[in-house]
């Protein structure tokens, strides 16, 4: 298994709002893998639309626009990994939806059932699924062999999250607050410590210039402070990340940008 390089390039995109402007080029490093490997020999491509553990990374502008370019030209798959971006969070059904871009395979979780329940799902492409249903004799149909494969529980709570989801629009809702959301965010710019904000809907994150020595210290002790407060966010290395529900109000996101800027401004001076 290779690996594309990640595209988080601080120098040249630090503070974008929605896609960054730069480092459309990282694509064309699967041109470079193709090359090496032979794409005869390369089932698929798998990509975080949103890079979720690894910071609240959105993709450069275009970015997965080129990756199914070059996986349609060399024969190659195309999956998403949509557990983090679908359901609404982008403010779109779908990454796929919101960036324009179709995979041929799309792996779901989370905001399937709303997390109530564990559950996921796979969405693949029509010829992707007759090639499972009209290949060999042996296997006429998707495998589910997993012990809690098909749980009625879990089947209900995803059911009855879809439906609030068409009935509350909860996508369109998210698209109507995700500016409020990017602008609570990027007031927090010119606190000290703070070297760079990212979002796409409601998904976000802002980096912090570590603690000398204590790498991630810095980011844990926001996390513990705005928890103290009410407010529930992530440490990711040196960065928190933030994915509010989708059902989040304006005062809400206000107490979230408060209890971060309260919490960054007290965060000033290393833990001893």
């Amino acid at each position: 298994m290779d690996h594309l390089p990640h595209t988080h390039d601080l120098k040249r995109n630090a503070f974008s709002r929605g896609e960054p402007a730069h480092g459309l080029e990282y694509a064309d490093a699967l041109e470079a893998i193709c090359a090496l490997h032979d794409p005869a020999t390369i089932a698929a491509v798998i990509v975080e639309p949103v890079a979720g553990a690894t910071g609240v990374l959105p993709p450069p502008a275009g970015y997965l626009k080129r990756l199914r370019e070059i996986c349609d030209r060399h024969g190659i798959l195309l999956i998403f990994d949509e557990v983090i971006t679908g359901f609404g969070r982008l403010g779109a059904n779908f990454a796929a939806d919101y960036f324009g871009v179709v995979p041929d395979i799309a792996t779901t979780a989370k905001g399937l059932t709303n997390a109530v329940v564990p559950m996921g799902a796979v969405l693949v492409r029509k010829g992707i699924y007759d090639a499972f249903m009209r290949g060999s004799e042996s296997g006429v149909e998707f495998s589910h062999g997993y012990t809690y494969s098909g749980h009625p529980l879990a089947c209900a709570a995803a059911l009855a999250t879809l439906d609030v989801h068409a009935e509350e629009g909860l996508a369109q809702r998210t698209a109507d607050i995700a500016p409020y959301f990017e602008a609570g965010l990027h007031s927090l710019r010119e606190l000290p410590g703070v070297v760079d904000i990212r979002n796409l809907g409601l998904l976000g994150a802002i980096e912090l210039a570590p603690w000398a020595g204590q790498p991630g210290a810095r980011a844990q002790a926001v996390q513990r402070d705005c928890m103290a407060a009410g407010v529930l966010v992530r440490p990711v290395g040196e960065s928190i990340a933030l994915s509010p529900p989708l059902v989040v109000s304006r005062a809400e996101v206000d107490q979230i940008v408060d209890s971060l800027r309260n919490a960054v401004m007290r965060a000033q001076t290393p833990v001893q």
